[in-house]
């Protein structure tokens, strides 16, 4: 078995010696980062590629969401940490709940700062631990793996579309056991890396920005976002106040002052701020809007017309 897993993953592109790279070690240190630059300007184009299915995803994330489902990613290595920071940033970004969006990683969180690479060879712990979060028909899982055999999320994948969750695979290889375990495939071929097998470059790189699509584009599509302005941020510290503050000014013309006033106003919450700006109505209309058009911003708004 082990035997056959090795020769099963010298046919990965990703594990394939890259030409472009030959004799790394004998480079300048301009000669190395014009090499990983040049290879890194091919993930874009990968990732376009992938596009449709890209967008089909987005729009399973946003239906479930919409109907008080989660997305739920889940990797290990490199995979499970880009899932956990794009799953962490969703709340200060939309004002998300934490459980609307979450990661399962192999090896727990302790795998976020320290290699436990083990455990992601065990099928059955990407089973129980799936478990534990009870996916069901409102859920997409959504499983990340450059190899697209990782036989954690593999198994994580399989048990939450045997429970009914919608279920997406990100990987970075054609064909792979991840992808067909899943209802949608996202594949980037990036091809073989700088340094080979080391996924956390170009495969990482793409997964990356495939999660941001992800989520981003499952927020838009719920009206978290107004244009392409961060409404719906959470203003925790003064960076953020003066973000929301610049949001309402774009927006509505207010001036500095203004905005302050409405921003105080609303309770500090900006789709609030906007709505009783652009609607003309009370705080209290405002909240009820929202609430109402499940808090997308522009139709609230649209509502008072």
């Amino acid at each position: 078995m082990k035997q056959a897993r090795e020769q099963n993953l010298g046919k990965l592109t990703t594990e394939q010696a890259n030409p472009a790279s030959y004799e790394l070690d004998l480079k300048s240190a301009l000669e190395l980062a014009q090499i990983i630059n040049a290879e890194d300007a091919k993930v874009a184009k990968a990732v376009e590629r992938a596009l449709p299915h890209v967008a089909q995803a987005i729009d399973l994330i946003a239906d479930a969401l919409r109907e008080g489902g989660r997305l739920i990613y889940v990797g290990a290595g490199t995979s499970g940490r880009i899932a956990a920071l794009d799953a962490s940033e969703c709340p200060p970004t939309f004002n998300t709940d934490p459980k609307t969006v979450q990661f399962l990683i192999a090896g727990g969180p302790k795998a976020l700062v320290g290699a436990v690479e083990a455990s992601e060879d065990s099928s059955k712990l990407g089973v129980q631990e799936m478990a534990k979060r009870k996916p069901g028909s409102k859920d997409v899982v959504v499983g990340i793996a450059a190899s697209g055999r990782t036989p954690f999320t593999i198994a994580a994948v399989e048990y939450a579309r045997k429970k009914g969750a919608k279920t997406v695979a990100v990987v970075c290889n054609p064909n792979s056991p991840l992808e067909k375990a899943a209802e949608v495939g996202i594949v980037a071929d990036v091809g073989p890396e700088v340094v080979s097998g080391s996924t956390r470059m170009k495969a990482g790189t793409a997964q990356k920005m495939i999660l941001n699509m992800l989520s981003t584009g499952a927020m838009t599509r719920l009206g978290y976002v107004y244009g392409n302005l961060m409404v719906n941020v959470h203003l925790k510290n003064e960076k953020l106040i003066e973000r929301g503050v610049g949001i309402l000014q774009k927006i509505t013309g207010m001036t500095r002052e203004q905005a302050l006033s409405a921003l105080k106003k609303s309770g500090k919450r900006v789709p609030v701020a906007l709505v009783m700006a652009s609607a003309k109505v009370g705080r209290g209309q405002a909240e009820r809007a929202l609430k109402v058009h499940n808090r997308n911003v522009r139709q609230a708004i649209q509502g008072f017309r």
